[in-house]
């Protein structure tokens, strides 16, 4: 038992230890520590604000606004934060290529640096339309194997579900800087100490309690929405008198890594379902660099996460930028979301079978 005065655990021997205990290898240790130097980095650029000249739009090399592959326009910070993250990453040896929610394509570890055998995605700054009001934004992380005897990594090679993945995490910068992690024994937090510059453990084994009266989502594309999903809402907002037999409270930040945050420490739901807004896209939120590590965080913390339908980690992906609905945090509510959707599937089955393919 840790005496009440001891010194906090730092996120480096953490990982030693785990290391250790056989949960981990070298190379995935010290890749973790990279990336979250990196978020270090980030943390500063972020904390400048104003004073770093780093707020705004990031201009095109031919002019006007750059965009991302999404077709979202992106923040100077976007473009930064996904440079740092790049370049920390490209000459340590543990990584055989990156591939970021910025980019379309992956890209290899140069060769003139040494390859190692994971795989990297990153959205390098969730919730940056956020950055100019000053609200919280983070980093979101996965981390796979990269298969054996693969010459030079390509985008097929990332197509692996969420089960496979080694490690995920999420750095949230707001009034305090907090690493988030799980390399599948548990989700830890871990408080970026500015005067010593390391992540401490803070919140060991968070867990999510099972049942909520919160839930979080965008209620303006209500219009939009599945039948399914407007009949949970409806219950919902129902409150004591419906069927549902309890008042829910909306909490909704707009930035994932805020909302998520909240939920794994108090509990919660997020939810960002499928819509008819854009019926050429399955949900908002990227399956590979959204909806896997968080959904992979939720699950080690005792919550749970499907895409309406079915659990989101046991989703094979087909593309590297692939969207989905998500619905993650306390077990009970999301099983609750999960029921409305399948039960108006059982009544209908030709819906069903087109909300099963998002």
């Amino acid at each position: 038992m840790t005496p009440a005065n001891a010194s906090p655990v730092s996120l480096t021997r953490h990982l030693i230890e785990e290391e250790r205990r056989g949960h981990i290898c070298a190379d995935l240790r010290l890749l973790l520590e990279v990336a979250a130097r990196a978020c270090k980095s980030i943390s500063v650029a972020v904390g400048k604000g104003a004073l770093g000249g780093v707020l705004g739009e990031a201009e095109a090399a031919a002019g006007g606004t750059s965009v991302n592959v999404q077709g979202e326009a992106q923040k100077k910070l976007d473009v930064l934060s996904n440079e740092i993250l790049l370049e920390a990453n490209a000459w340590g040896g543990h990584l055989a290529a990156c591939a970021s929610e910025e980019m379309e394509h992956c890209q290899p570890i140069p060769d003139a640096y040494p390859r190692g055998n994971y795989l990297l995605l990153f959205d390098p700054l969730d919730g940056s339309s956020n950055i100019d009001v000053n609200v919280s934004v983070g980093t979101i992380f996965s981390v796979l194997r990269c298969p054996d005897d693969v010459g030079t990594p390509c985008d097929e090679h990332f197509l692996q579900p969420g089960t496979a993945q080694v490690a995920a995490g999420y750095c949230i910068y707001g009034p305090s800087t907090m690493l988030v992690l799980t390399i599948g024994h548990g989700t830890h937090a871990f408080t970026l100490d500015r005067e010593q510059g390391a992540f401490l453990l803070t919140r060991k084994h968070m867990q999510v309690p099972e049942q909520t009266k919160e839930f979080a989502i965008n209620m303006s594309n209500q219009r939009h929405w599945e039948a399914p999903m407007q009949a949970y809402v409806r219950d919902l907002l129902a409150g004591r008198e419906g069927p549902r037999g309890k008042d829910f409270n909306m909490r909704w930040i707009a930035s994932m890594v805020a909302d998520v945050h909240r939920i794994l420490t108090r509990g919660g739901v997020f939810i960002y379902p499928r819509d008819r807004k854009d019926p050429g896209k399955a949900g908002k939120l990227r399956l590979m660099y959204e909806a896997n590590p968080m959904a992979l965080l939720v699950e080690q913390a005792g919550g749970a996460a499907t895409n309406g339908r079915d659990r989101i980690l046991d989703i094979a992906p087909g593309e590297l930028h692939q969207r989905v609905p998500v619905f993650l945090g306390s077990r009970d509510e999301v099983a609750e979301a999960t029921r409305y959707h399948r039960e108006h599937d059982a009544r209908a089955p030709a819906a069903g079978l087109a909300g099963s393919a998002a």
